[in-house]
């Protein structure tokens, strides 16, 4: 393992293993992945059934985007077709299983740029994504930090099954998102499933995985009292154009 693809996972186990604390209630048991490019060619995964909150580097498996991405263009013949082409993406064939759901994190790492992949299903942010009228209650600001860290607005997906089907539903989403911004998503919302958070570093990852959960928070709260009142888009936009405000952010995401 060169000293670069070990600086990298040593980060990803700490971020991933701050995500799997139980008191943050993001994941529980088996719950949630994570991911981080090591390269052009090749990133890390957590290990399918490995748990985040005692996770450490042998939880996680380095795969090849190559064969990953190529599985969107040649779907396997059924379950057990879907699991050899993962284990076939390994680089080293005797390294533990990848996540169901690396299909996804290879989109995310290469379609979107990121360099760290956090995926969790928290309890504040599920409890909207499991009601009736999660979409419109999700493409609303409440307060300007959520523009400012989540970005202009979140991809949202219908609930799909684990794995490939989600990704396919991901990939066309994330060209529409870049040709209407101009860049890439910060988040993911899976529907009855999860959240996805895009970082340039694992801070990033985590920090955009935090807002998600205070925003969902207040959001729970504003129904209490008449439902959300959303900032204006213009209000929005004006804050994540704001070079103070970006600044702000780059540190916050460098910490």
């Amino acid at each position: 393992m060169s000293n670069t693809s070990s600086t990298i996972l040593e980060t990803l186990v700490g971020m991933t293993c701050r995500l799997g604390e139980p008191e943050r209630d993001l994941v529980i048991l088996g719950d949630g992945n994570t991911s981080a490019r090591i390269d052009a060619e090749t990133f890390w995964v957590k290990a399918s059934g490995a748990m985040m909150e005692k996770i450490n580097a042998d939880g996680f498996t380095q795969v090849r985007f190559a064969p990953i991405l190529d599985i969107l263009q040649r779907p396997p013949a059924d379950d057990d077709d879907m699991k050899r082409l993962l284990s076939a993406a390994r680089v080293d064939p005797t390294g533990r299983h990848p996540s169901i759901e690396t299909v996804f994190h290879a989109l995310a790492l290469s379609e979107c740029g990121a360099n760290f992949v956090a995926h969790t299903h928290p309890i504040a942010v599920n409890s909207i994504l499991c009601a009736r009228h999660a979409r419109e209650a999700l493409l609303g600001h409440l307060f300007s930090e959520t523009a400012l860290y989540l970005g202009p607005e979140p991809i949202i997906i219908d609930y799909a099954d684990p794995g490939l089907p989600i990704a396919r539903s991901l990939l066309g989403k994330i060209r529409d998102y870049q040709q209407k911004w101009g860049q890439a998503p910060r988040i993911f919302y899976l529907l009855n499933h999860g959240m996805v958070a895009l970082g340039q570093s694992a801070q990033e990852a985590e920090n955009i995985t935090a807002m998600a959960v205070k925003s969902a928070r207040i959001l729970l709260g504003t129904y209490a009292v008449g439902g959300p009142n959303f900032i204006s888009e213009k209000d929005a936009t004006r804050i994540i154009n704001r070079p103070d405000e970006e600044l702000r952010r780059k540190l916050a995401n460098a910490m």
